[in-house]
């Protein structure tokens, strides 16, 4: 759980992007959709044929003509063998510390990475932020500013990286606390990387970037939902990187990942979702108290205003913290604790602030809420509303539209009070529900 405690409110970092207005697609826009075409294996770095079963990946967004979900691209549903096929090609490339890749310098290893951002900028930028607008409903500018910032990442990464690199094969000096040791980075082996939905590149190459760069293989299990974009990034590997260093999964997560775990091939599990998956891949391993493993979890953070607080600043960061990108962010406010002595005056801000948030599809100007992406999130969101109305709470702004469902689209509902009988004080919404 992350909380943030400040004399007014924790606040966010982005300005929101706040205007009125009714969800009208044109037929215009659905001709311009776009499509990715993902049959193939891209394993030891090398592109391969599929002739397995296909999945269709499709857009939150429904096509106005047909009435159905965007088709927007396919990819394989791989099953155990080709899960299989993919870790031993990391293995291989790998070779115990001996492979290419783990034995090339430092300094080489950062030239090659910054030659495939480069390749990703000129080639696949532009796609790689349509994708993400219809695959994920993220609007247009977050969807720009998510590839941008996650190359300013990747470079700010090896630039720390060149700062440390030593040709000393004893490791660097290093004084903390004023104890003197030396220091020496290098590889640990396979990894298997697992990103959500939300950030699927931003989140995928935090992880990612570091462990190449250290001289790391990976087995990338693209995530069901958001996976196109890391299928436009396949050619950029294949080009700047040597054989196996990169191989990617697609289809089941429960399929696939379970037999790579038993597999013992991997080092390194680096997983961002839920608590209860990432104890089953662990369990999974036959060494799990060699692999070494990154993990980002579920949170249900807080956002708690004071009685001395701005209320117009509170309830402006509040909103912002709450509903940026549909509230489907880890470090979005899931529960907004407000004083006792200030919740009366606070709650027609909050409330005006939501009113004023424009529903809308990602595409259109000034977009605030976009449709979800999960296709059972709706549901979900509307069981915890429900068991929150049994045990005394009302969507207070159900006059203006909140909680109101059209296709994928969930108007953000405010919830009040809560109470820590209710489900939506303990659990995750991930949604534009604010308790």
């Amino acid at each position: 759980m992350l909380v943030g405690v400040v004399t007014g409110v924790l606040a966010a970092t982005q300005p929101p992007q706040v205007c009125t207005g009714a969800v009208q697609p044109s037929d215009d826009a659905y001709t311009k959709k776009p499509f990715v075409d993902g049959v193939f294996k891209f394993v030891g770095g090398e592109f391969h044929s599929w002739e397995g079963p296909v999945v269709d990946v499709t857009s939150p967004i429904t096509d106005g003509v047909t009435g159905k979900p965007a088709l927007i691209g396919r990819v394989p549903m791989m099953d155990e063998a080709a899960a299989l096929e993919a870790v031993q090609a990391a293995a291989k490339a790998w070779d115990r510390g001996q492979g290419e890749w783990p034995q090339l310098s430092l300094a080489q290893r950062v030239d090659s990475l910054e030659s495939c951002l480069h390749e990703l900028e000129a080639s696949s930028r532009d796609e790689i932020i349509e994708v993400l607008l219809w695959e994920i409903a993220k609007n247009k500018g977050d969807a720009a500013k998510e590839f941008d910032r996650t190359m300013v990442f990747a470079r700010e990464v090896m630039k720390a990286v060149r700062a440390f690199d030593t040709d000393s094969p004893f490791g660097e000096w290093v004084t903390v606390s004023g104890v003197r040791g030396r220091v020496r980075r290098g590889p640990i082996g396979v990894m298997l990387a697992l990103a959500p939905f939300n950030y699927p590149l931003n989140e995928m190459y935090a992880m990612l970037i570091p462990s190449l760069l250290m001289g790391n293989v990976a087995v990338l299990k693209l995530p069901n939902i958001g996976g196109l974009a890391h299928v436009l990034t396949a050619k950029a590997f294949s080009k700047c990187l040597p054989p196996g260093v990169m191989n990617f999964i697609s289809g089941s997560g429960r399929v696939t990942c379970p037999p790579v775990m038993k597999s013992g091939l991997v080092d390194v599990l680096g997983f961002i979702g839920g608590s209860k998956a990432a104890d089953a891949l662990v369990a999974a391993h036959p060494n799990p108290h060699r692999l070494k493993v990154f993990s980002q979890l579920e949170g249900k953070n807080l956002g708690i205003v004071l009685p001395d607080a701005d209320l117009e600043v509170a309830a402006e960061q509040c909103v912002l913290g709450a509903t940026s990108y549909n509230g489907q962010r880890c470090t979005a406010i899931k529960l907004i604790l407000v004083h006792d002595s200030i919740a009366d005056k606070f709650l027609p801000k909050l409330l005006q602030k939501v009113g004023a948030l424009k529903v809308g599809l990602p595409w259109e100007e000034g977009v605030a809420i976009t449709p979800l992406p999960e296709p059972s999130k709706p549901k979900y969101l509307r069981q915890l509303i429900e068991d929150a109305e049994t045990h005394g709470a009302a969507v207070v702004n159900a006059d203006a539209g909140g909680g109101n469902l059209a296709g994928q689209l969930f108007t953000p509902a405010v919830v009040y009070p809560v109470t820590s009988k209710m489900r939506l004080f303990h659990e995750e919404q991930f949604g534009p529900v604010i308790p």
